[in-house]
């Protein structure tokens, strides 16, 4: 008899509990938590002011994951991508509010992806410039020397026009002038050929503003263009190393960056935008 009444009795305060527990889950405040563990919640941004708190994505080691970084103190959340492409997906699936990029590479991937604009106000202004290591002055020198010849004669305009521009596009392709002299040897550029129209792959080549400009510096120093593919942040690493002679990838010049490497007189001004859903 007395084990039948202690069976009666735990049974009795096991189901107590049970209700107990049951009750703590699914009454008053906590009505909807699990609702909320599971769905993406996505702020809607129209001007900068809107970013504080929102999900950001950027691309690693870029200017906009920089500029970008100031409103983490803000309550923003900087999602980082090894590709632009990659945070432009994260956004088309909702895992970002925007994405900061250049202005050029926003047009291209707004025109690849469906449901996406690019908001009228600008993020931030900027200029880009060649990295070359603090130890080899003379390099930069005669780069800068090449690109100001290129300037004087229209070349560098010719370029940018070629690869931006409804009436101009495709109309100035540069082409390494017949009998150049290449045997200084070879000037290997480290690049992010994701970056389109600065730097991209077509048929297998690296192309675009950036290779092109490089190109026809390379023809007036007398040497040999050997372009080297690689993450945007292993780029200033691979110049500072010597394992590239200089760094071209839509690279703008900032505090931070001129501790590393010296930098190129300017070749292009750009503008980081955002990129948001319609």
């Amino acid at each position: 008899m007395k084990k039948l009444l202690s069976v009666i009795l735990v049974g009795a305060i096991l189901t107590t509990s049970s209700l107990m527990l049951s009750s703590c889950g699914t009454g008053g405040t906590d009505t909807g938590n699990s609702t909320a563990s599971t769905t993406q919640e996505t702020k809607k941004i129209a001007t900068k002011d809107d970013l504080k708190g929102a999900k950001i994505g950027v691309q690693m080691g870029t200017t906009g994951d920089i500029y970008a970084s100031d409103y983490e103190e803000e309550g923003s959340v900087i999602e980082r991508f090894n590709k632009g492409a990659d945070a432009v997906l994260a956004l088309s699936q909702g895992k970002v509010d925007c994405v900061i990029i250049d202005n050029e590479p926003a047009k291209a991937f707004v025109e690849q992806n469906e449901g996406l604009k690019i908001l009228e106000e600008p993020f931030e202004k900027e200029e880009y410039a060649v990295a070359i290591a603090k130890d080899n002055s003379e390099l930069t020198t005669n780069f800068n020397k090449a690109l100001a010849e290129l300037k004087k004669d229209g070349t560098v305009q010719k370029i940018i026009d070629n690869y931006i521009g409804d009436d101009t596009k495709g109309k100035s392709p540069y082409t390494t002038p017949d009998g150049t002299d290449t045997s200084k040897g070879e000037l290997h550029m480290a690049t992010n050929a994701a970056f389109e129209p600065y730097e991209y792959k077509e048929g297998g080549e690296i192309v675009g503003i950036d290779a092109m400009i490089a190109q026809a510096v390379c023809d007036k120093m007398g040497y040999k263009l050997v372009i080297d593919d690689m993450d945007f942040d292993s780029i200033i690493t691979a110049v500072t190393t010597g394992k590239a002679d200089f760094g071209m990838a839509g690279m703008t010049v900032t505090d931070e960056r001129k501790e590393a490497v010296n930098f190129t007189d300017s070749y292009t001004t750009a503008t980081q935008v955002m990129i948001v859903k319609e």
